[in-house]
């Protein structure tokens, strides 16, 4: 088989590829461009992509693909339409990122909670040297446990979000954006209640029609000062340039590990918040452990091997 790999670089130089060379010729590419694509899989029997789009007009020019795998969960970037027309089988990998996208929910939300940031510059400008005290609490910090804990979007990783959360004491409620996700046993409440009753909020939501700018100029004054506001879902959930407000005009903390274009633009109004520990942002990482990635291959390597036993 010749199989095209289109991103190799999303999925991380540490992760060893060899075991995709056992069904065939492999050809990758670190990046490819919208301009590159219909080129480099002109040829193809197995594309192997993550992020870079395969649209109906480039799938209409490929004679010879017979299978596509995303290297993610979502499927947004392959018209899924066109590749069922033209008889091109499309397989995904579910569930391999859900204990990463987990635990950096926790580390962001703990890094916030306790003015990691702070601690660590006064360490190391020598504040605490200086001061002659063998603590420093300039900078009161908070437990999870007694706090109000809301998740919107109750999938595989807000289930885990919330037993995580009710370990530390937490007290959970979520908010289903299907509407539909409701047999849970924690207490489903509307958008407005978790936004004005929850001390931290941690979003775990897909980005759909029901889901952009959920989050917004009109909501996010509802949010409780001190609260914590999460994004681990996807971009677009959240309206940045309204964050970014409300960031500055009073004390309230955000983490987002996903914004609306990635990477983030130079003109993003987040890069000019004016108060900087009050938003953490990490580059779209929360799925990205090594053992996930792993998983991902894994899951890549067994949808081949289904689709050839066929």
């Amino acid at each position: 088989m010749n199989i095209v790999l289109l991103d190799a670089k999303t999925l991380g130089d540490d992760l060893d590829l060899s075991s995709l060379e056992a069904f065939g010729t492999l050809t990758r590419y670190d990046t490819t461009s919208e301009e590159e694509t219909l080129e480099r899989i002109i040829d193809a029997e197995i594309v192997i992509t993550n992020k870079v789009v395969l649209s109906a007009n480039i799938l209409a020019q490929t004679k010879k693909l017979k299978l596509i795998c995303i290297a993610a969960t979502g499927t947004n970037n392959v018209d899924l339409e066109a590749a069922k027309f033209q008889g091109i089988e499309v397989k995904n990998v579910k569930g391999y990122s859900t204990k990463s996208v987990v635990q950096h929910t926790f580390a962001m939300t703990l890094y916030l909670l306790e003015k990691m940031a702070y601690y660590d510059a006064v360490v190391k400008d020598d504040r605490w040297a200086e001061s002659g005290l063998f603590t420093d609490v300039s900078q009161p910090f908070y437990e999870i446990s007694g706090k109000k804990w809301g998740i919107v979007g109750m999938g595989m990783i807000g289930q885990s979000v919330a037993q995580i959360a009710t370990a530390f004491g937490a007290e959970v409620s979520y908010h289903s954006t299907s509407g539909e996700n409701l047999n849970h046993a924690y207490p489903h409440k509307t958008l407005e209640f978790i936004l004005k009753d929850c001390d931290i909020i941690s979003i775990h939501a897909p980005l759909n029609d029901d889901t952009y700018d959920l989050i917004n100029e009109i909501n996010l004054p509802y949010i409780k000062e001190k609260a914590i506001l999460l994004n681990l879902g996807r971009g677009g959930i959240i309206n940045e340039t309204d964050l970014a407000f409300e960031l500055d005009r009073r004390e309230i903390y955000a983490g987002l590990d996903v914004l609306e274009t990635e990477p983030i633009t130079l003109n993003n109004r987040l890069n000019e918040v004016k108060h900087k520990e009050r938003l953490l942002i990490t580059p779209h990482i929360a799925w990205a452990s090594i053992e996930a990635r792993k998983k991902l291959l894994e899951g890549i390597v067994k949808n081949i091997q289904t689709f050839l036993r066929k």
